[in-house]
């Protein structure tokens, strides 16, 4: 089935969020041509997602959400005059996820058009089909994984018949094995339905095959480079600038960053047996024969609070002055994992023990998750999968005050330490978000939220941080600072845990690795199953 592709046209555009005093976009000239396939690359922070939700018809000018100038128009109309013509698919599969079963779900856009009924349940069964998606109409989508869930979304839009696909990083929360199933669906749908397709993606790579066309955004408005792929990243110092503005130019490969070493932690034995839970990596300086364990998994069973588990019988320990990484296909259990390492759950059977050596006090409970939030701050810090969970104030500095505020018993920010407003500056500056200090959170880039987020947990100090894919959404210069500072605070001493997708991450990262392995529903309703490390 065939849709009318859509045109873009961009004169002199340009969108302020309400609270904001920067534009998040200004000044932009482009053109679309029907059915051009478009990867939109830029530094984090660029206005890629601005653009694509302004064409998506869901930023308008008022008061709650901000104003535009100049004109941004589909098929020469106003977005929001053409309800319908564009599909948006965000980073997060779980958030589009609307209905319980995924006839349901699917359908759902259509009914919004007012479309027959008929029609719509002819439109799903070939979304569907389109997307590969091959299950049931009734099948759960609380049963779906990652990339079957990231392929949902994309068919309940191609089942509204939409002339612009927009993608905002659909891949950036998936396992390898999800994204491919991701862009191999994408391909599918360009090819039967001709469709405009506007990507934004921070590694060329994943969509280089796909596209016809790239267009690079400069932070401070405007368009830096604009042609296709062989074009503009053929050309070596063209290449070189883009990769040095944080597009992750095909070919490159980041270092690990340098390892200090410190008095009295000698070399490690190697990696642990099986029961330990790691495979491979060197092990860190100080994280060897006689290095300090901080946590303690024996006998570990993981999950939601009134579900069966998703890992038993875990074993491993986290050591002093490493970062572990948890790592496994979508589904697997990684984030309920990390969950419970952090306190925020209980295990279901088995335990996580913390040594005295993360205690500090013999009056505070050898688990976790029997802490009071105060007992967590200095000890365990957490970074939540969405960057949204961990917003609460209305201005950035306000959010990272949070933390700080409520270790000191909750003073205002008038009588706090000296040293403790300093730190938020300082962690203000090496984030790249000093300039975004007083701006409302919710404004924020993906990879802004991301990196706010990371320095909610930060400034508390904790001596564990728990970090659930702590790179998505930054481009290759802030992947690079925020892979340094982790160095450097697992060098100085704060023990991580990682659950990451990210290759490079662990490459250059990780001492151990925690490699899980997805259950199938016979071996959840098994009392006996086992999480597999690797």
């Amino acid at each position: 089935m065939s849709v009318r592709p859509a045109g873009v046209e961009a004169r002199g555009w340009a969108f302020r969020h309400a609270s904001r005093l920067a534009w998040a976009v200004d000044g932009l000239e482009l053109s679309i041509a029907p059915g051009e396939r478009v990867l939109l690359l830029g530094p984090s922070g660029a206005g890629k997602s601005t653009l694509i939700q302004a064409l998506a018809g869901v930023l308008g000018d008022s008061a709650d959400e901000g104003e535009s100038r100049g004109s941004l128009l589909i098929d020469g109309m106003l977005p929001a005059a053409v309800r319908g013509r564009a599909g948006l698919v965000l980073q997060d599969p779980d958030s589009q996820v609307i209905l319980a079963r995924v006839g349901d779900d699917v359908a759902f856009g259509c009914e919004n058009l007012g479309v027959d009924r008929d029609e719509i349940w002819r439109r799903v069964a070939w979304a569907l089909d389109a997307v590969g998606l091959h299950v049931a109409l009734d099948h759960p989508t609380s049963q779906l994984s990652g990339g079957q869930k990231q392929r949902l979304a994309l068919a309940g839009v191609l089942a509204m018949h939409p002339g612009l696909l927009l993608l905002d990083e659909p891949t950036a929360n998936l396992d390898p094995a999800g994204v491919a199933e991701v862009q191999d669906a994408v391909g599918r749908v360009l090819e039967r339905t001709g469709a405009t397709l506007v990507v934004i993606e921070h590694r060329v790579d994943t969509w280089a095959s796909v596209v016809d066309r790239v267009v690079v955004l400069e932070p401070n408005g405007g368009v830096s480079a604009d042609g296709s792929v062989e074009r503009v990243l053929g050309d070596a110092s063209t290449a070189e600038r883009l990769r040095d503005a944080g597009v992750w130019v095909p070919g490159w490969r980041p270092e690990p960053p340098g390892r200090r070493t410190h008095p009295g932690t000698g070399a490690g034995a190697g990696a642990s047996s099986a029961s330990g839970g790691a495979i491979g990596a060197a092990p860190p300086a100080g994280a060897g024969a006689g290095a300090g364990v901080l946590l303690s998994a024996t006998g570990l069973s993981v999950g939601r609070p009134g579900q069966h588990p998703v890992q038993t019988d875990l074993a491993f320990e986290l050591r002093d002055r490493e970062l572990l990484a948890i790592e496994g296909p979508n589904g697997a259990g990684k984030s309920t994992l990390a969950l419970t390492l952090a306190g925020l759950l209980a295990p279901q059977s088995g335990s996580v023990v913390a040594s005295d050596l993360l205690r500090g006090d013999n009056r505070v409970d050898a688990s976790p998750h029997r802490w009071r939030s105060r007992e967590l701050l200095t000890r365990i810090g957490m970074v939540f999968q969405d960057p949204e969970h961990q917003i609460l104030k209305p201005t950035v500095r306000e959010d990272l005050l949070v933390g700080p505020r409520a270790a000191a018993g909750g003073r205002s920010r008038r009588v706090l330490p000296s040293d403790i407003l300093d730190r938020v500056d300082e962690v203000l500056e090496r984030l790249r978000l000093a300039h975004l200090a007083e701006a409302n959170p919710y404004t924020l880039s993906g990879g802004e939220k991301r990196r706010l987020s990371v320095a909610t947990a930060l400034v508390t100090e904790p001596r564990v941080l728990v970090l659930d894919e702590p790179t998505f959404g930054q481009d290759a210069r802030t992947w690079r600072e925020l892979v340094a500072l982790l160095a450097e605070l697992r060098d100085d001493g704060t023990s991580i845990v990682a659950v990451s997708h990210d290759a490079d991450f662990v490459r250059v990262l990780a001492d151990r690795r925690l490699e899980l392995q997805a259950a199938t529903e016979a071996d959840r309703s098994d009392e006996r199953f086992g999480g597999v490390i690797a």
